[in-house]
């Protein structure tokens, strides 16, 4: 199987990096994060003409035609670029949510007992197997309360109808849940490759005691272990958009959650204190992806899935590597 992206699969991925450093650069980021972190409607809409939405639609339905490797592409730029707004449900409601395809409408979705992201903004939730627009919608968010999200571009609210609500992504067809916990994985993979950059890049600018901090061996380890927690996260994301199969999106989104989450913590250590700051852009990194982590498909759901495929006397006396990934290669524990 040919892992290599196609010259027009890199046209497309260099183009949403071009789009979004024009729509939504530093500058745009951080004036985000000081109104909250609401969906902004112009970006919506300029996303949605781009092809975002409507990327896996049949060009006779309007949209691009293009599959979930794709797709997978696009969502990794955006989670480079810390976009904000519910990127996934409303991917996954393009052509069911009517101006969803098109930006013109933000759908977000609800997950068991968790609050609700970008609720104030949405046109729709995914709840339950169904889709609630119009009255049925003012009735699940009525009496809706914000609490405080550990993500300040994530606003959250929780439902009086949480309960209602409960295992609702599960109760999804398993096709949209693995493509939505696979599209969530793709954000946390480009988070993680960012923050490698990231901490490259300011380990090769600053210094200490008259030498570059990344002549210092301490901190080359850091650098590699985060690139050695990203590209096999790559090579796991990219393999199930292509199969689409559940075991192997189980093990990208374990893969990706540990290499985002790692990783920002390494960036943010080699940031040192400039790194807490509220000015640096390292914590905001972080706090989504622990927030993605509990999205879609949670490491102990994963974990399942992979001990299930493996079954108990494999899980007990090992695996070769042709049947697949061990829990401790994927992520999880032994």
């Amino acid at each position: 199987m040919d892992f290599q992206l196609s010259d027009d699969q890199r046209a497309l991925r260099s183009g949403m990096r071009d789009l979004l450093g024009a729509v939504f650069d530093r500058e745009r980021l951080r004036a985000a994060v000081e109104r909250g972190g609401g969906v902004d409607r112009a970006l919506w809409r300029e996303l949605g003409a781009a092809g975002f939405f409507a990327l896996r639609l049949p060009e006779e339905a309007g949209g691009v035609g293009l599959g979930l490797p794709e797709a997978v592409l696009l969502f990794e730029e955006a989670g480079r670029a810390l976009l904000p707004g519910p990127l996934v449900a409303t991917h996954l409601a393009a052509g069911v949510v009517k101006g969803a395809a098109e930006g013109e409408a933000v759908v977000t979705a609800a997950e068991g007992e968790l609050p609700v992201a970008h609720l104030a903004a949405a046109d729709a939730v995914l709840v339950g197997g169904e889709t609630l627009t119009g009255e049925r919608l003012a009735a699940f968010v009525a009496g809706a309360v914000p609490v405080r999200s550990m993500d300040p571009l994530t606003p959250l609210h929780r439902t009086a109808g949480r309960a209602a609500a409960a295992g609702t992504i599960g109760a999804y067809s398993g096709a949209l849940r693995r493509e939505g916990a696979l599209l969530t994985a793709a954000e946390q993979l480009g988070s993680a490759a960012r923050t490698t950059e990231m901490a490259v890049q300011h380990a090769g600018a600053r210094q200490q005691f008259g030498s570059l901090i990344g002549s210092f061996q301490a901190v080359k380890h850091l650098c590699a272990d985060m690139l050695a927690r990203t590209e096999p996260a790559r090579s796991a994301v990219y393999a199930a958009a292509l199969t689409g199969d559940p075991v192997e999106v189980a093990a990208a989104k374990l893969l990706a959650d540990e290499a985002a989450v790692r990783n920002a913590r390494d960036c943010l250590q080699i940031h040192g204190g400039m790194g807490f700051t509220w000015e640096a852009d390292v914590h905001l990194h972080l706090k989504r992806a622990w927030l993605r982590a509990a999205r879609w498909l949670t490491a102990a759901e994963a974990q399942e899935i992979l001990a299930a495929d493996l079954g108990p006397v494999r899980l007990l006396h090992g695996s070769s590597a042709a049947s697949g990934p061990r829990p401790d290669e994927a992520g999880g524990g032994a």
